[in-house]
Formats: structure tokens, sequence, C-alpha cells
């Protein structure tokens, strides 16, 4: 289940628009009651649902029309080419109500960005963070993604589409996960830090982020299976020291 905050303009009146989707194995009669008893708020019928195949709700979820035949995923050229940047945040604690108000206003101010945001909690919360290398688990309510896609290319159009997710992004500081400051591996978020000597407190600074408390131990497993660093990218966990070539000695940038 995942909800969306987009802003939309109705009569020449911009506001705050939410969606909540989601996707359940099984009848939707049993949905209704289920989301009746726990999310009352929600107002849920079954009109709201649509009782489809696996792979049409594959075809859903990529924003094709129900009743697009599957064939269409094939289509290696099906959209023309858009520019997006998404960028990620964790939170551990609630949102007050003046918070959830004043970010509203904020995502009408700015116009093109939203947010969406995913729940944890579940069986997510079953494993503590340091479980796994993925750390955002156990003790996180939810994930958001703050998106903007734009069709225009160009510098400008980059500047002006990327600064208000940037925007968002700091608007919600008093709201989300801190030391560190935690975010989502997948997104791909070059402001989170990058790298090109992928030295170990270079790596630090988005390791951290992506990985939290476990950072070290990524550390330590990449330093073993792969100290020339030959696998990387400017994001990837770096070796404690990398041995060059030339003299297999060993050096370490700080």
């Amino acid at each position: 289940m995942r909800m969306l905050v987009q802003p939309v303009t109705r009569n020449k009146k911009t506001t705050a628009r939410i969606t909540v989707i989601a996707m359940y194995l099984g009848e939707s009669d049993s949905l209704v009651s289920l989301l009746r008893k726990d999310f009352p708020e929600l107002g849920i019928v079954k009109e709201n649902c649509n009782e489809t195949s696996w792979i049409d709700s594959v075809l859903w979820w990529a924003n094709f029309d129900l009743g697009t035949q599957p064939t269409a995923l094939l289509d290696r050229d099906l959209n023309d080419a858009d520019f997006l940047k998404r960028k990620s945040d964790y939170v551990q604690t609630p949102i007050p109500r003046e918070g959830l108000e004043s970010l509203w206003k904020k995502v009408i101010e700015l116009g093109k960005v939203g947010l969406v945001f995913n729940a944890y909690g579940g069986q997510m919360n079953r494993l503590n963070s340091d479980e796994t290398p993925f750390p955002h688990r156990a003790g996180n309510l939810y994930k958001i993604q703050y998106s903007v896609t734009w069709h225009q290319p160009g510098d400008e159009a980059d500047r002006n589409f990327t600064t208000r997710a940037k925007l968002l992004h700091e608007f919600m500081t008093p709201f989300v996960s801190k030391n560190p400051r935690s975010a989502y591996l997948n997104y791909r978020d070059i402001d989170v830090g990058s790298t090109k000597k992928w030295s170990y407190e270079g790596g630090k600074v988005y390791g951290e982020s992506y990985f939290n408390g476990n950072y070290e131990r990524l550390v330590d497993v990449k330093t073993a299976v792969d100290p020339n660093n030959f696998f990387r990218n400017e994001q990837s966990i770096p070796p404690r020291s990398i041995k060059t070539e030339k003299n297999n000695k060993s050096f370490a940038e700080h």
C-alpha cells in the first residue's frame, strides 16, 4: 500500500490530491472487509477495486490502462524520453498534524513535485537493522519518495525541476530520520554523496545513509572479496585500501 501526494489544479485553484493505491492477493470482498476494519477512514467500497490477473497488475503498476495486452511489455521504445529526479527519506516518528498541513502547502507552492509514502512495518519489523545489508526495517514507519518528472530537455529545465525536489527534501528535515539521515539506495540520488577516489571516508558519506550501521561490515566484505575495487560505481562500497597493480603496495585515501 502506498499514498501519493500531488498538486492538482481544478477550477483555477491548486490543491493537494491524496491517492491511496495497493495490490492485494485475494478477492475484493475480503479486501473491503479488511480495510473497513483497519482503515475505516478510507471509506473503501468494492467499486474502488479491480480484480485482475497478476500479469495485468504488472501492466497497471506500469501505468498502462486496464485491458492493455501483455505484449505491450515487449515494446522497448514505448514512451518518449522523460527526465526524472527521485530522492528519499525515512520517517521513524509520526509527523504531527501541523507538520502535514504545512507539507500540503509546500507541495502546492512547489507545483510539479510530488511525494509517495511507502508503508513499512508488518513483516519488515521482524528483522533488525543489522540482520541484512538493507537496514531500513524495524523502527521505520514508512519511506518517502520525492518525485518529479519532466519532458523538456536542457540545462535550465533540469535545474528548475531538480531544485524543486531538493527544496521539498530540505523542507522535510525536521520530520525524518537523523544521524544519519537515511536514504534508499535504488533511487541513485547523487545528492546523498558520491566519490571518484573510493576512499573509506569518502564512501562513508553516502554509505551510512544507505546502510546505516552496516557500512563497516560491508567495507570488510568488499575488502575481502574485491580488494582492488574492480566492481565500482560512484556510490559503491569501497575497500579499506586499494592495491596498485604495478607494485602490489596498498594505499588508503582519507
